[in-house]
Parts: structure tokens; sequence; C-alpha cells
């Protein structure tokens, strides 16, 4: 995580010129050299180190809890911020009437579009749908396809993976509840946020990139968790019907136990072909010498030249902006082709194939 959360601070470092704004960092207790990368790389960052791990609810409200700005923004460290989000998405944050949570159109390492960047909420008939893959349009769909990829809306449900909201109305609904550990807490803020007369939008103008299996180690015992979360919500919000309650329940449990068996394991493919998008001969030397294969090196690329071949695109960040690196991402997305960045002045480059698997590092 310790390299994801560094290309990501170096997105927020691009991004944020405001001179009243400030980036915190709560650490629940890393396991890797993530404390002393923010202390010797960005000593302007706030950094919260925890002796445990409190869990993804507590220690946003324990950021949150030191914070002076007007608005807060989470993020998870598996993010990257173009520099024209924050103008765009604050601008809307203040235009659009009754804000409550606003957030942006997510896209995975891949270039694919996230659909949770906007859900419905999972009231019991939209679960048993989803739980039980019953396709009707009788029922609320669980993500919100109302709205369209790229359009601007209001919706039920944001991703706590990077959403936005004003300070005085995070802290009148409570914040998050601290009773989740990992997921369902920003189904839950989300749905508080909307019980208190606000409401929530989706900006699908507006892109940032989430890797997404990056911010945990998919395994059996986080589909306990996950689901564990969906039971908590259900219990708190929607106890009303027994026979439907325990329809619910048991469906989440049948579920959870039968993906508890799951083969995380992803295979990578082989890549038969290295592309580096950049103009340093030097850079070009030293990562085709660690992959122990040809490289080559242009200073653009075109979808139509890509063919069918397994290719790896690889972005300079010393050459490219972010904002620029994830157009080429989603104008260069193909089932064939996988993406890496090196982020600026540094000597490793990653990404990630999977939205629901670990990424990649290498380093040089």
């Amino acid at each position: 995580m310790q390299y994801f959360l560094e290309q990501c601070l170096l997105s927020l470092r691009e991004v944020i010129v405001a001179e009243d704004s400030e980036v915190i960092v709560v650490d629940n207790n890393s396991t890797d050299d993530s404390c002393q990368m923010i202390r010797d790389k960005f000593p302007e960052v706030l950094l919260l180190e925890n002796n445990s791990n409190l869990g993804l609810a507590k220690a946003n409200n324990k950021g949150v809890g030191v914070s002076s700005g007007r608005f807060l923004c989470f993020l998870n460290p598996d993010t990257i911020i173009p520099d024209n989000v924050f103008p765009n998405l604050l601008k809307k944050a203040t235009q659009l009437p009754h804000v409550g949570l606003v957030g942006p159109r997510l896209i995975s390492g891949k270039g694919n579009f996230l659909r949770e960047s906007k859900r419905n909420i999972p009231a019991p008939l939209t679960s048993l749908k989803r739980l039980l893959g019953i396709r009707t349009r009788f029922v609320k769909s669980y993500f919100a396809d109302h709205i369209q990829e790229r359009e601007i809306g209001r919706v039920d449900v944001l991703d706590s993976a990077f959403m936005l909201i004003k300070k005085d109305h995070y802290l009148s609904v409570g914040g998050f509840d601290d009773d989740y550990f990992l997921y369902g807490e920003d189904l839950d803020l989300s749905y508080r946020v909307k019980k208190m007369g606000l409401l929530n939008y989706y900006l699908g103008n507006i892109t940032a990139l989430h890797y997404k299996g990056e911010s945990v180690d998919r395994n059996a015992d986080l589909v306990m968790i996950f689901y564990g979360a969906m039971r908590l919500f259900y219990s708190k919000h929607f106890r009303s019907n027994r026979v439907l309650d325990f329809m619910v329940s048991v469906g989440i449990r049948m579920v959870s136990f039968i993906h508890s068996f799951k083969d995380f394991k992803k295979n990578r493919r082989e890549v038969t072909q290295y592309y580096l998008i950049s103009e340093n001969e030097v850079l070009s030397t030293n990562i085709a010498s660690k992959l122990n294969t040809e490289l080559v090196r242009v200073s653009t690329i075109e979808r139509e030249d890509l063919g069918d071949k397994n290719i790896e695109i690889i972005f300079d960040g010393d050459f490219m902006s972010y904002l620029e690196i994830i157009k080429q991402m989603e104008l260069l997305n193909k089932q064939n082709v996988t993406f890496k960045i090196r982020p600026a002045d540094c000597d490793y480059i990653l990404g990630s194939d999977f939205s629901d698997g670990k990424g990649e590092v290498i380093t040089f």
C-alpha cells in the first residue's frame, strides 16, 4: 500500500493549491514503511498513527476530529486525483440545491467504469434481487443505472473511496458509524444524510481513479466482513417486516458462505508487448532492464495501433499529468491492454489489472 499511497499524495500535491487546504492521513497500524515515507517526503501532511487497526469508520472520524476545513473529502489511499477535480467538485458542491454528499465518476486501474460510484439504497427487495440474481424491472437495481455514467444526478449512495461533504452536515448526522469496521460505512452515511433531508449527487463529468483492490487484501474473511456489514445495515435501518427481514438475513448468510470458498488468486496474463509513453531514454532503459524484455518508447499511441496482442502501457508521470494519463487509459481501454504508471521522480511503476485483486509494484 505504501507505493499506492505515495502516488495518491503526489496527485494531491499537484491538485491542492489553495492555502487553506490540508491533507490528513490516518494510519491504521500499517506494517510497511508508509508512515516513514510520509514523514520523509510529505512534511506538509498531518499524519495520525494508530497503535491498532481501528477500522475505516473510526479512522475517518479521528481524522475529522483534527480537521479545520469547511469541507471534508474522504479518499482511499489507492486513488488518483487529476488536477481538474477539486475546483469542479467544490463548485458543484456549492451550486447544487440542498447538497449532502457529492462524489465523482470512478474508474479502475484498467480504465473501466466502476458502477459502485453510484448506487441505490439496497432496501430488502433490492438486496434479494441482487443476492439471488433475479432480473426484474419492478424492483430497484443495486446500482443507480437511472443516471448515465457521465451525467450529473441525484443518487442514494456514493462510494467512500472518494466523497465530499460539508463538515457541518457531516457532524450533524454523527459522522461515520463506528460500528462499521470495513465496508458499509458509505452506505450507512449516505442513507442518514438523505434522511436528514439533504441530496446526494453523483458527478459523472468528473473522473478519478480507484484501484480498489489495494485498500484491502481480498480473502474469505473479508467476504464475511462485507456481508456482515450488510446485515448490520439492515438491523439498524430496515427491521420492519419479520418475514422479509428473515429472508434477507438468510440470503446474506447463504451468499457470504458460498463466496467464502471463492478463489481470490488472480492469474496475470503474459504480456507480449510493452510500451512506455515518455521522452526519457534512461527511464526506458532502466524499466526494460528490470522487465528483461524489449520496451518500445513512444510519445503517443493510438487505439488502432494496439492490435490483439497482450499489451501493457506504462505512463511516465514526468511526461504526462494524471489528468492526461486517466484520459489515455479510457481511450486505450481494451480487454487485451493493461496499464502501469511511473509517478513523477519515482523509481517504480505500479498498477492493478483487477478491481477485486491486489495490484503490482515493480521497483527499478
